[in-house]
């Protein structure tokens, strides 16, 4: 079976959906006595089952098949030794890898723990900048938050790839701070193609989703909460870490999310600010679907991928199980 091909109970399985899709349509109807309101979250129903459901079992599947279509645990077992394949196949031949020199490789795990540490700076740094600018933004007695929450979404607008793209005219060696840098006499610095240039480009993009959601829970509190702290004789700093603060953590776990999930799966910034000598994750699976035709590898890194981002997430929605900043602003 080709790697680009579907598994015929792939091809099943989606007909079945769209025929439960139409017989649930026709006795909603017949239940109501007409189309009812109810009727028109179907849609949405079906965009789930055929763009969400059905490719997270065909990654399943090629995670846990061979390119014969056979059961397997080699893709799992090629993440953690990225040299698995070619051990395998010398033991195959009859040598002995070790005597090749042949060890494990750590490849997969290295560029994993990359990922998640770049992305924990990410998240850290972007908390760190955005919780300031959503506390001043949503002070009541500054008059211009409103302009500035705007001012925040406007470079949203832009397309993500030309955002990322402009930065590359600023960082290049000839772009404008090395110009600036060597007019006034000073070295000119290699700001490109290293891993402070990628973090610099996730923390441009993904701040916005720290800002808006602690700036949504801020907005939210009833400013007498704090006004009877400080009447009960609490300072400005005792009535932040006791009131302001823990009322804003649903923004803030909401924003950590936001901002961590891309930042680990990102694969744009990496490739245009790192130049190729930084690879994330994100790097990784795409190189391993396109450039590779390996996608039962592939699927394996990203289903591996997803239990982790499924994990991440149930531990921070445990500080906000009610989902309460979860949205922008």
């Amino acid at each position: 079976m080709s790697a680009m091909a579907f598994p015929p109970w792939a091809v099943w399985l989606m007909l079945l959906g769209l025929a439960a899709f139409a017989g649930m349509i026709a006795l909603s109807i017949r239940r109501n006595r007409g189309i009812r309101r109810t009727l028109f979250a179907f849609p949405y129903g079906l965009w789930i089952v055929v763009f969400t459901l059905i490719p997270l079992l065909l990654i399943g599947y090629y995670a846990f098949t061979d390119r014969s279509g056979a059961f397997t645990l080699d893709n799992f077992r090629t993440f953690w030794d990225s040299n698995f394949e070619m051990r395998k196949q010398m033991l195959d031949m009859g040598f002995d890898p070790a005597d090749l020199g042949i060890a494990r490789g750590n490849v997969n795990m290295d560029t994993l723990i990359y990922s998640l540490w770049m992305a924990f700076l990410c998240t850290l740094i972007c908390l760190a900048m955005g919780y300031p600018a959503a506390l001043f933004m949503a002070d009541r007695n500054f008059k211009l938050g409103s302009t500035l929450v705007v001012l925040f979404i406007i470079p949203m607008w832009m397309n993500f790839l030309l955002r990322t793209i402009a930065w590359m005219s600023l960082l290049e060696d000839n772009g404008l701070i090395n110009t600036l840098l060597g007019a006034l006499g000073l070295p000119r610095m290699q700001l490109m193609y290293n891993s402070r240039a990628v973090l610099l480009g996730m923390v441009y993009n993904y701040l916005p989703f720290m800002v808006f959601p602690i700036y949504n829970a801020l907005s939210k509190q009833d400013p007498k909460l704090s006004e009877a702290a400080m009447d009960l004789g609490a300072n400005a700093a005792l009535t932040f870490f006791k009131v302001t603060l823990p009322l804003s953590l649903p923004g803030v776990i909401s924003g950590i999310t936001m901002v961590f999930m891309p930042s680990v799966t990102t694969f744009f910034i990496p490739r245009v600010l790192g130049g190729g000598n930084t690879e994330m994750f994100g790097d990784l699976i795409e190189r391993t679907f396109l450039s590779a035709d390996n996608w039962n590898l592939g699927s394996a890194l990203s289903l591996i991928m997803m239990v982790l981002i499924l994990l991440s997430l149930t531990t921070l929605r445990k500080f906000d199980p009610e989902g309460e900043g979860g949205t922008m602003i």
